[in-house]
C-alpha cells in the first residue's frame, strides 16, 4: 500500500456492501411452570437480557386484580414476596424485569379510559415505583409492564400505555405477527413501546413452516418498517412442545433467518416462550452466539 492510499473509504465501502448487522439479546417469559427453577437461576445463566414475569391475568372492569405464577408461589398468602430478592439480583446483572399482564388464560379488559387510569395506578403502586400495603412481589421495583393481551375486549390499551408511560417505565408488548394485531394494534401505534416481541408462532400466514422462511421474513420487514417501536424482537417457541406451530430449528434460525433480520436497526433480538421449555431444550444456548 502506498502512502497516498486512503484505507478508510475502502472499509466504509466494504461495510456498505456486506450490510450492517445489529446485535441483540434474548427475552424470556418466566412464571408459568413451577419446574422451571427460580428467577435468580434463570438470570444466573447469563443468557437473557429481558425477563417477563407472567402473568397478572385478572384486572380491569371492576375486578380485583390477580397474579398467577403457576406452581411458584401463592400470591394471596404472601409467598411470592420471596422473589423480591431474585428480581433485584437480575436487575443487578443489567437484566430488565417486567410484569406481563394478560396471557392466554384469564379474565381481563379495560372498560373505559378511567378504568385504564385506575389499572395504571394499581400497577404503579403494586409492582413499580409507587407504594402499596399489598405488594405481592415484595419491595422490588420492576422495570416496566409487558402487554400480552390475547383475550376479551380490544379497547383502551392505548390509554393504559399512555398512563404507564407517564410514570417513566419501560413498556413491552407481545402481539401476534398478523398486522395489525387485533388487541394491541391501536396501542402500538402510539409509538410508546420500548420492546415489541412479536409472536411468530401459532400464526401460519406469517410464521416459519416446512422449511420456508419467506412468510416470516416478509412479516418481519413489515413490522420493522411500519410499526413504531423502540426495538422489535423475533418471538419464538423454545421447543416444539411450546407452541402449536412455528418452531424453528436452531440451525435454521442462526444460518438463514438471523443474518437477514439483524440488518434492521429496529432489531432487538429474540424472545422465547418460555423459560421452562428453554430449560428442557437448551434453545437459547444453541442460538446465543448468533443473536
Amino acid at each position: 500500500m502506498t502512502k497516498n492510499s486512503h484505507p478508510l473509504p475502502l472499509i466504509f465501502i466494504f461495510l456498505t456492501l456486506i450490510g450492517t448487522s445489529y446485535a441483540g439479546g434474548i427475552a424470556i417469559y418466566w412464571g408459568q411452570n413451577g419446574n422451571e427453577g427460580t428467577l435468580s437461576e434463570a438470570c444466573a445463566t447469563g443468557k437473557y437480557s429481558h425477563v417477563n414475569i407472567a402473568f397478572l391475568n385478572k384486572f380491569g372492569n371492576g375486578q380485583t386484580p390477580e397474579l398467577n405464577l403457576a406452581g411458584h408461589c401463592d400470591p394471596p398468602s404472601g409467598t411470592c414476596t420471596k422473589f423480591s430478592a431474585d428480581i433485584k439480583d437480575c436487575q443487578s446483572k443489567g437484566i430488565k424485569v417486567l410484569l406481563s399482564i394478560g396471557g392466554g388464560v384469564g379474565s381481563y379488559s379495560l372498560s373505559s379510559v378511567e378504568d385504564a387510569r385506575s389499572v395504571s395506578k394499581f400497577l404503579w403502586n403494586t409492582f413499580l415505583g409507587g407504594k402499596s400495603s399489598s405488594r405481592p412481589l415484595g419491595d422490588a421495583v420492576l422495570d416496566g409492564i409487558d402487554f400480552d393481551i390475547e383475550l376479551g375486549s380490544t379497547q383502551n390499551y392505548e390509554h393504559l400505555a399512555r398512563f404507564l408511560k407517564n410514570y417513566g417505565v419501560y413498556l413491552g408488548a407481545a402481539p401476534q405477527c398478523p398486522i395489525p394485531d387485533k388487541f394491541l394494534g391501536t396501542a402500538l401505534n402510539t409509538g410508546l413501546f420500548d420492546f415489541v416481541w412479536v409472536q411468530f408462532y401459532n400464526n401460519p400466514p406469517c410464521a416459519y413452516a416446512n422449511g420456508n422462511i419467506t412468510n416470516l421474513v416478509n412479516s418481519w420487514k413489515r413490522w420493522t418498517t411500519t410499526v413504531p417501536a423502540g426495538k422489535i424482537f423475533l418471538g419464538l417457541p423454545a421447543a416444539t412442545e411450546a407452541a402449536g406451530s412455528g418452531f424453528i430449528p436452531a440451525n435454521v434460525l442462526t444460518s438463514q433467518i438471523l443474518p437477514v433480520i439483524k440488518k434492521s436497526p429496529k432489531y432487538g433480538g429474540v424472545m422465547l416462550w418460555s423459560r421452562f421449555y428453554d430449560l428442557q431444550n437448551g434453545y437459547s444456548t444453541s442460538i446465543i452466539g448468533s443473536v
